[in-house]
């Protein structure tokens, strides 16, 4: 899978490809849940901080070996470089999403920290390491694809949709927060991560479903 990912030029990659990559990091956030709730019997619920710590330890290796594989120009940038980047854009992107977080009034306190860092770690791992591993440090590319939200090819929607999903899903997630329910689930990240990663799988189904679209019409085209 690795070498035929890399043959691959990043505006052509294949629909297969895209499923793989995505039920692979799909099935790693399964696999977090599972290893914490039959492995360590933790819940998100009630043991939030070692169970985000779980997902994302698991999540984030899978992310960086499969992405690094969609790397830029793959003659000038080697896969272990690709996965240097990706591992420096790991708290580089946490910080962003802690820092994005508290501006839209994730509490502060020390009781919080380990909740809010690993939190952010896990939504850094959604975000921001896919497009490191790609792009590395191409602030035009970065620019088109998140601030302008000018996504070109599958490989560029591979990386919008779900980084996009996460954080929306967060954001929508986070509502119940202020509510007068006494749940414990509405304590924070819990509801928060709860979205974000429903949010991220409804992102990478988006983005394959528009990798068939395209596929299907370069089909069509190269028949006419």
């Amino acid at each position: 899978m690795k070498e035929e990912l890399e043959k691959n030029p990043q505006s052509t990659i294949s629909s297969s490809q895209v499923f793989f990559i995505h039920v692979c990091c799909g099935l790693a956030l399964v696999a977090g849940f599972w290893v914490a709730h039959h492995v360590y019997s933790l819940n998100l619920v009630f043991d939030p901080t070692k169970t985000l710590c779980l997902i994302w330890a698991i999540e984030f290796p899978v992310v960086i070996l499969l992405f690094s594989c969609c790397r830029q120009k793959p003659e000038k940038c080697s896969y272990f470089t690709a996965i240097a980047r990706g591992l420096l854009g790991l708290p580089i992107g946490a910080l962003l999403n802690a820092l994005g977080a508290l501006a839209l009034g994730a509490p502060v306190g020390l009781q919080y920290l380990e909740k809010t860092v690993n939190w952010s770690l896990l939504m850094s791992s959604f975000t921001f390491v896919p497009t490191a591993c790609v792009y590395g440090s191409s602030w035009t590319d970065w620019c088109r694809i998140f601030a302008c939200t000018k996504p070109n090819g599958p490989l560029e929607f591979m990386l919008c949709l779900p980084a996009h999903g996460a954080v929306i899903g967060a954001w929508f997630g986070a509502w119940p927060m202020p509510l007068d329910w006494e749940r414990p689930w509405q304590d924070w990240p819990i509801c928060v991560s709860y979205g974000a990663m429903a949010g991220y799988v409804v992102g990478m189904v988006g983005s394959f479903g528009l990798a068939l679209i395209m596929h299907t019409g370069r089909k069509q085209l190269k028949a006419e």
